[in-house]
């Protein structure tokens, strides 16, 4: 996880307030396909209960899961940086109930709003690195030398 754990924790109450006005609760039952890999990435969610995965086409092959993200995190960013194209898709696990975001006026509402867009973009940046991270960590695993010795 990132510094700040939460979204909301990152920007000051009366901004929390503002963000909070443009989500809406959905509740998604398992096995849902929320995003494609380069489909236009308009929305983004915070997870309050349940499981989403996150998955990377692989060619020939059935999507690899990549990521599972659960309560109090958010679901995706591709939708912050141009061109706004999902870099993964994603599917509930379960049941998962969510805040969902239009991109579009969130993005608007951090540009009228420095406070609130410096905390948003510092938050997404944040998790991008620590998710980055942690892929990084996990292909080390996967590939790295296992219990291997230097020499012939």
């Amino acid at each position: 996880m990132p510094q700040v754990k939460h979204l909301f924790d990152a920007m000051p109450a009366d901004r929390r307030r503002r963000l909070t006005e443009l989500g809406h609760e959905v509740s998604l039952p398992r096995a849902t396909r929320l995003f494609e890999e380069g489909r236009r990435a308009d929305r983004f969610w915070i997870i309050r209960s349940g499981q989403i995965a996150l998955d990377q086409r692989v060619p020939g092959r059935q999507a690899a899961v990549v990521e599972t993200l659960g309560r109090g995190e958010v679901l995706g960013w591709s939708w912050l940086f141009p061109p706004y194209l999902w870099h993964f898709g994603a599917e509930t696990v379960g049941h998962v109930d969510a805040l969902e975001f239009d991109a579009p006026l969130v993005r608007a509402l951090c540009e009228d709003d420095p406070i609130l867009g410096r905390a948003v973009y510092r938050y997404v940046a944040e998790t991008v690195a620590e998710r980055l991270h942690g892929t990084r960590t996990r292909l080390l695993d996967l590939y790295g030398p296992q219990g291997s010795t230097a020499g012939p």
